[in-house]
Parts: structure tokens; C-alpha cells; sequence
């Protein structure tokens, strides 16, 4: 019992831990970045560049009217955090599948709460070499595809487990 317990409370540390440092990193990207022109370091390797994402992810649907992104980004992604919380607990996931969903949660509930406060969300990290980079992005997305990451290898290991086991998961 007080395994499980303590379990749980470290999860939920490290949720609010994500929340945290993603929304002061935002802060200082704003205060330190807007209206200045991008920083280079580690020859061109990390950019850091202030930019207020209306869209999606890589600024996916930007220019839809305002009522669409509005349905779309803030009260469909409410719902889909409260339903992927909803789901683990109805399941009573664990392990390496709750901490996954953990990390997506975080992620999604920082940006998620920055488009409820501001109708954006601060982006600033870019990474690459030469031509090759991503798009800027910030700390919540990182915990979104660190935690999409975990549930993916879960979702191997899983279904190696069950093959294994001449489990499929389907009736014969």
C-alpha cells in the first residue's frame, strides 16, 4: 500500500515538475527571446528563437479561423487529457504505460493551459545540423514525444510479451 502510494506521488511530482520547469522556461524565453533576433550555439546545432504558436503542432492550422482552432487545440485537447487520465485510471495502468501518460499529460496540460491564458504557446528550441533541424518547439512538447516514446516501447515489449506467450489478445 504505501509503495503504491509513494509510487503515485512521485508520478505526480514529476507531472507538476514538467508543468513547472515548462512554463518557466516560457517565461524566460519570452522576457530573454521576444523581439530579438535567434541565438545560435554549438555551431548552429541549438537556436533558440521566440515565436507564439496559434497552431498546432509545427504551427499545424496557424491560419484557421479563430472559432476552429479554438474547438480544436484548447477544448479538444481538454477532453482528450481527461480522457486519456480517465482511460489509465479505468484501466489501472502502471508501470512504464502510466508513466508514459504522465509525461504526455503534462505536456498537453502545459500547452494546453498556455492556450487558455494567452490563445498561444511559446515556442523557442531548435535543434539540427545544417538543412536537417526540427521545428521550434518548447519543453511541454519534448515531455508530449518523451511520453509518446515510452507508450510506443510499452506497446512493443507488450505485444513481444504476449507473442511470446502465445498470448495474441484476440479469441481463436
Amino acid at each position: 500500500m504505501i509503495h503504491r502510494i509513494s509510487a503515485r506521488l512521485v508520478l505526480l511530482v514529476a507531472v507538476v515538475s514538467t508543468i513547472g520547469c515548462d512554463q518557466v522556461t516560457k517565461h524566460v524565453a519570452t522576457t530573454a527571446l521576444a523581439g530579438v533576433s535567434a541565438r545560435s550555439y554549438l555551431a548552429d546545432t541549438v537556436r533558440l528563437e521566440y515565436v507564439e504558436n496559434t497552431g498546432g503542432f509545427l504551427g499545424l492550422g496557424a491560419e484557421w479561423p479563430d472559432a476552429v482552432r479554438m474547438t480544436l487545440f484548447t477544448t479538444g485537447t481538454g477532453l482528450v487529457l481527461l480522457v486519456m487520465v480517465g482511460v489509465a485510471v479505468r484501466l489501472r495502468w502502471h508501470g512504464w504505460r502510466l508513466i508514459g501518460v504522465c509525461f504526455v499529460f503534462a505536456g498537453g496540460a502545459s500547452n494546453w493551459v498556455d492556450r487558455i491564458a494567452r490563445g498561444s504557446v511559446v515556442d523557442f528550441m531548435n535543434v539540427g545540423v545544417g538543412p536537417l533541424r526540427t521545428g521550434i518547439f518548447n519543453v511541454a512538447d519534448v515531455a508530449i514525444m518523451v511520453g509518446a516514446a515510452v507508450l510506443l516501447l510499452d506497446g512493443f515489449r507488450t505485444g513481444d510479451s504476449q507473442r511470446m506467450s502465445g498470448r495474441s489478445g484476440h479469441a481463436a
